[in-house]
């Protein structure tokens, strides 16, 4: 009888099928252009056009055809050491590192101190070079600390739309003014809803929503400015009609002012600090 060669164990028959197979797959692949992934095609929108046109505009109700909002990648949140990133589609006008975006009030470069992704106040106020209309605001700031005098006198600045409108920045933590002029504040003429103010020496946020003033071809006023606010994620102003441009122990009223107009930060002599300041033209609902 012929004897027969030992039988291979099961797992090197494994393994050898396993080495066939992808020896196969080299071969069946080595010339080949590597795969490439289809564009999406795009789905159709649903919708209905069967429904009445809603007022003012020339879209129905649930119209597809009406212009898709433009895609913005968010931005990220600031913490205690690192300011956050913007959206995609803000102008940033304070990264850090320098003062590009703006010129002092005295029509000169400004003088602030540029230091650790700061800025302080030096020297007079500033203002962007570039102005806007209706737009989203961020700013952040810290007032000094410790915390050193009283009431309009301790960690004192301000934001200023178009370079009208002040929303007053002051450390109104554990300390008291008048209320229009407390941080939160539209200065002279709509007090905060609340007090959400942080210690001094941290870092807060401002995120303003503004809407300018609209005139007519007389120059007239047709519409007031609009400001909503929040201090540190917290609504203290709720579009609130504001009665004219900031004019401090007056009351405020309109003349005409242009559509648009500079971002300004104030120079109260006081050491608070700013960082991350970007804002968002938006358009008009009339537009969309």
């Amino acid at each position: 009888m012929t004897s027969k060669s030992p039988r291979p164990p099961r797992h090197f028959a494994v393994v050898a099928r396993r080495a066939a197979c992808a020896a196969l797959f080299l071969v069946g692949t080595g010339n080949q252009a590597p795969a490439q992934t289809a564009a999406p095609v795009p789905t159709p929108i649903e919708g209905r056009r069967d429904t009445p046109l809603l007022p003012g505009t020339q879209w129905h109700v649930h119209d597809p055809e009406r212009p898709q909002p433009v895609v913005v990648t968010p931005g990220t949140p600031s913490t205690s050491d690192t300011p956050g990133h913007p959206p995609s589609d803000a102008v940033v006008l304070f990264d850090g590192h320098d003062l590009s975006a703006w010129s002092g009030d005295d029509g000169h470069p400004p003088k602030w101190k540029v230091a650790d992704g700061t800025m302080t106040p030096s020297g007079g106020g500033i203002h962007t070079l570039q102005d806007f209309g209706d737009v989203q605001v961020h700013v952040e700031f810290s007032t000094p600390t410790p915390g050193v005098g009283h009431g309009q006198e301790r960690g004192n600045s301000g934001v200023f739309l178009q370079g009208l409108y002040e929303v007053q920045v002051l450390d109104s933590y554990g300390d008291r003014t008048y209320p229009d002029g407390q941080a939160g504040a539209i200065y002279g003429q709509s007090p905060p809803q609340v007090n959400p103010v942080r210690p001094p020496g941290e870092w807060q946020a401002y995120d303003i929503v503004f809407t300018a003033a609209r005139f007519g071809e007389d120059k007239a006023l047709n519409t007031p400015a609009y400001l909503t606010v929040f201090l540190n994620g917290v609504l203290v102003q709720n579009h609130v009609a504001l009665l004219g441009p900031t004019i401090n122990g007056a009351l405020a009223k309109y003349g005409f002012t242009t559509p648009t107009g500079p971002l300004g930060l104030q120079d109260h002599g006081h050491a608070v600090r700013f960082r991350n300041v970007w804002l968002r033209p938006l358009t008009p609902p009339a537009a969309r």
